[in-house]
């Protein structure tokens, strides 16, 4: 392992046995000397060669490399969706733990076959010899003793070495897997990193295991968003990390789950919880706990079990309607599977899979210099008490930069509410953000509403296209920021907030304070840190971008784009950024359908009708090609469109190569090889 990972401790209290056989023999031969871990006892690796053993198997027997077929394969990852959409962020970030390390991660379902993976390409080689591929199953009952499978077996965490795999095929790997379970304690998946043998490393179960535990907590977040979710633990700075319980109720305090860490902090079974409240877990009426988030700036409880325990907690989403809360309730007792779940449940799986990869500043740093510098900026500004300020043109990821930022901030286990002041009525937008009281207004909800602001209190208010604010509302938004204080629309009684503020606008507002249409003392409030984000075609790392994309999209398949496309991509101008790309790229991959290559004739009549035009008319833009008035001849190829494109641009600029790789998003490299090849 790299010497990241020798840096990387146990902070999950995993207990090791003493020395003995099989890994801890091997370890020593590599460096590794000294205990080995309980995941990896002589008497669970014996009970898995006895249970491979009354399977049929013999240690010689070839690997199964039948995986499933293309149809199987589709339902199979359709039916694990929502478990996929959390696993793959945490397996990237996992990843880069143990990158050039000649290991591979797996996730696989529930009867270990595998869903998705990601490797060093010189170890996937070597893993195809076993097919330890998308759609082959790793269960004990294929494969024998491993730890994919016999973690199932065991339901705990596995690590199997070498030799102690059943089939002497796969006495080359080194194994280390952990079981992900759902919010009903059953087994739904499991993670492994799998490796060359002489790679071993201790601490990579930890990683693991760690990894594990990520996943379920946001599966256990995911199934219970309406609910009040309460996290706690008995030293304050274990708040907001895997050590952390959590626990969930109704809005009258009726006990619904609980975490595994949860449970294991409450001393109780999940059965035994059943028939308990949040005043008799935690010795206070649940008004009390809303109480004080509706009326102060929430600072952390300090809670005392039932066993007399005190732990110090915080609470989130107090503020739900009984009908969504019931829905959640009935799923959870019934849990059904993903292939049971409604088509609108499973695009709201798939949009939180993509919102959750694109989650942080690391994630959207993809190699453009420009992005770069942005992301470094505001990493130095992250919980300091400065505003940001986000320009761009429209469809330039500006949300996407705010999410990221508060995901990435202390803030970040509070609320994350997003404004676009644009697409609210300006007869609303003034009671949607500051709140009303009953009765404040014809039409106004029975007991009001808390307002955007109050929703953010204790995280962050994202406030979009700022500049289409009206400006009497400005004043009063202007106030609140100065002296942290909402005082809702019929009301004479002002509430403490506490948010981060960043705001986007894709408008001048120095034009606009110019034409009194911005207030400047606003404007002077707002630009702490102002920071612009490139437009797409200013970028030059589209293809990261449309790898990551397809990722996204395409729900543990792997789509490809032709190399003649991509190279059009790279010249394209753009005009509608990532929002016109990702919507381009659904479209292909719909279009592509089991191809998973997509190809000219699975791109839009209109986007290549913008294409030609672009090869053919001067553009308004510096920025790109200019100066033409010859029509590409029809049947010219992609690389004669292509190459057309560059000329004309280096025209426009004088001959200018840095200007033209600048003008067109790609490197000045691909500049000199396109026109000398």
């Amino acid at each position: 392992m790299s010497n990241r990972m020798d840096r990387r401790t146990y902070a999950d209290g995993q207990v090791f046995s003493a020395p003995g056989s099989g890994i801890a023999q091997d370890a020593a031969r590599h460096g590794n000397a000294g205990m080995f871990p309980a995941e990896n006892s002589p008497i669970m690796i014996e009970q898995s060669h006895q249970r491979s053993v009354a399977y049929g198997l013999t240690r010689s027997a070839d690997p199964d490399f039948s995986p499933l077929g293309k149809g199987d394969l589709r339902q199979l990852l359709e039916q694990n969706r929502l478990l996929y959409s959390h696993a793959a962020p945490v397996m990237e970030t996992l990843y880069e733990q143990i990158i050039n390390t000649h290991n591979m991660l797996i996730l696989t379902d529930a009867n270990g076959v595998i869903l998705h993976t990601l490797g060093d390409a010189d170890f996937l080689e070597k893993a195809d010899r076993v097919a330890l591929n998308q759609g082959v199953g790793w269960s004990e009952r294929s494969k024998g003793t491993n730890a994919i499978g016999t973690a199932i077996a065991e339901k705990a965490p596995a690590i199997v070495h070498a030799d102690q795999h059943f089939l002497d095929a796969n006495g080359f790997l080194t194994c280390s897997a952990a079981p992900i379970f759902d919010v009903a304690g059953d087994v739904i998946g499991v993670l492994d990193v799998t490796g060359d043998q002489h790679n071993f490393h201790r601490h990579t179960m930890a990683l693991v295991r760690m990894s594990a535990q990520m996943i379920e907590n946001q599966l256990f977040a995911s199934s219970f968003q309406d609910a009040i979710k309460l996290r706690f633990h008995s030293r304050q700075e274990f708040l907001g990390t895997l050590m952390e319980g959590i626990v969930c109720f109704t809005p009258a305090g009726r006990f619904l789950s609980a975490s595994r860490s949860g449970l294991f902090q409450l001393g109780l079974s999940s059965a035994a919880l059943q028939a308990h409240t949040f005043s008799s877990l935690f010795g206070l009426p649940i008004s009390a706990l809303q109480d004080h988030y509706r009326t102060a700036a929430p600072g952390l409880l300090n809670l005392c079990l039932h066993n007399g325990v005190r732990v110090y907690a915080k609470c989130s989403d107090l503020r739900i309607s009984s009908n969504s809360f019931q829905h959640a309730t009935d799923n959870t007792r019934n849990r059904p599977t993903p292939a049971d779940a409604s088509g609108e449940a499973r695009a709201a799986a798939g949009s939180e899979q993509k919102k959750m990869q694109l989650s942080s500043l690391r994630y959207l740093n993809t190699g453009d210099e420009h992005v770069a510098t942005v992301i470094d900026k505001v990493k130095k500004v992250i919980g300091r008490d400065i505003s940001i300020l986000i320009t761009g043109e429209t469809g330039t990821g500006k949300e996407l930069l705010a999410q990221a930022i508060h995901n990435d901030s202390p803030r970040k286990s509070g609320p994350f509410v997003a404004v676009n002041c644009a697409s609210i009525p300006e007869t609303l937008i003034e009671s949607e953000l500051f709140g009303y009281e009953d009765g404040a207004f014809t039409g106004a909800r029975k007991k009001g509403s808390i307002g955007k602001i109050l929703q953010a209190n204790g995280g962050s208010l994202f406030l979009d296209e700022i500049g289409d604010m009206p400006l009497n509302l400005q004043a009063r938004l202007l106030r609140v920021l100065q002296e942290r204080m909402v005082t809702p629309l019929g009301s004479n009684k002002s509430i403490p907030v506490n948010v981060a503020l960043t705001c986007a606008t894709n408008r001048n507002l120095r034009e606009m304070i110019a034409r009194n249409e911005f207030r400047d003392d606003l404007y002077y409030r707002l630009n702490g840190l102002v920071v612009r984000l490139p437009p797409l075609r200013e970028r030059t790392d589209l293809e990261v971008v449309i790898e990551k994309l397809l990722a996204a999209e395409g729900n543990g398949i792997r789509y490809t784009i032709e190399p003649d496309i991509m190279r059009l991509f790279r010249v394209h101008s753009w005009p509608g950024n990532f929002r016109q790309l990702t919507n381009l790229m659904r479209t292909a991959m719909v279009m592509a359908g089991d191809d998973h290559v997509i190809r000219r004739e699975h791109l839009p009549d209109d986007f290549l009708g913008d294409i030609a035009a672009t090869a053919s008319l001067p553009s308004k833009s510096s920025a790109a090609v200019a100066g033409a008035d010859t029509v590409i001849a029809s049947g010219s190829t992609l690389e004669d469109v292509e190459l057309s494109l560059i000329q004309k641009s280096l025209a426009a600029h004088g001959g200018n190569v840095s200007a033209t790789a600048r003008a067109l998003g790609v490197s000045r490299n691909t500049i000199y090889r396109k026109i000398h090849s």
